[in-house]
């Protein structure tokens, strides 16, 4: 299959999972997690995918710490959410938490990282990467002095971004 028609299925695919979520979304202020042993359904492209599914900031003005909630497929240091990110609402990297380890037995899991150098009305993106993989779980949008609420990414928003420092250095288990 050539990149360009890669690109166009993928970029259906994530519109169908846009759809099917809209239609199951929780209200916003009230963000949901499926219960362990709960059947999720497997994504299109086949890959696992990480979902941020909720965001909490302390601090002040240009040094704010995140707190990222995360559920994840993981299972083992062969599928893993490896780093969540914040990012401009144009893509730009603002900061990236590399996550060490899988997290198989706690999910979902919350990992916290800074300095994160935005001012409070700063409107962000967040999302996770998965571990072999790529973008395309859930996202959040917001601002420091604010709230998050769930975003539907361009299945190309940011695509650059992944080679970019810091890279993970490996899996601790």
């Amino acid at each position: 299959m050539s990149r360009g028609m890669y690109h166009e299925w993928l970029a259906v695919t994530v519109m169908l999972a846009g759809v099917l979520l809209s239609s199951c979304a929780p209200a916003p202020s009230e963000p949901q997690v499926a219960t362990p042993g709960s059947e999720e359904p497997e994504p299109v492209s086949g890959l696992p995918l990480a979902d941020v599914i909720s965001v909490a900031v302390t601090g002040d003005a240009g040094a704010y710490r995140f707190s990222v909630e995360i559920a994840s497929p993981d299972e083992g240091c062969d599928q893993y959410a490896d780093w969540w990110e914040v990012l401009t609402e144009d893509g730009q990297l603002i900061y990236r938490r590399i996550l060490a380890h899988s997290h198989v037995n706690e999910q979902p899991f919350v990992r916290s990282g800074g300095p994160v150098a935005v001012g409070p009305d700063e409107v962000v993106v967040v999302r996770a990467h998965m571990h072999p993989g790529e973008y395309g779980g859930s996202a959040m949008r917001g601002t420091a002095a604010g709230r998050f609420e769930p975003v539907e990414l361009a299945p190309d928003f940011a695509a650059g971004v992944e080679r970019e420092e810091p890279q993970p250095a490996g899996c601790d288990f």
